[in-house]
């Protein structure tokens, strides 16, 4: 399961609908993929379409799909969204992760 903090939840409507997607009936497709300074990195996505085996999960308003590779690194994971002096964007929170960058936006199991 994946969680989606408040604030993210408004920030991917607004995304969402600013890209021409509708949030209730489209997904964040939320992913990893190799790469990044740790490893791994996070990919997220909007998409009208499910995949086979594809792994669909429903928080806080919010449909999310994630493909069966990169659930096995994501299971607990919640998406924030931060605006602070650090940088503004999507933020994952995986107590998963080992060890992640500074930018937060690699990590490793």
């Amino acid at each position: 399961m994946i969680k989606v903090s408040e604030i993210a939840k408004n920030k991917v409507v607004e995304l969402m609908q600013d890209d021409g997607y509708n949030p209730t009936t489209d997904y964040i497709r939320v992913g990893v993929k190799s790469g990044g300074c740790s490893g791994l990195s996070y990919d997220l996505k909007f998409d009208k379409e499910q995949q086979e085996g594809d792994k669909v999960f429903e928080d806080n308003g919010v449909k999310i799909i994630v493909d069966k590779k990169s659930f096995l690194y994501l299971i607990g994971t919640t998406l924030e969204y931060s605006g602070g002096l650090n940088g503004t964007g999507f933020v994952f929170n995986n107590p998963n992760a080992n060890r992640t960058c500074g930018c937060g936006e690699s990590f490793s199991l």
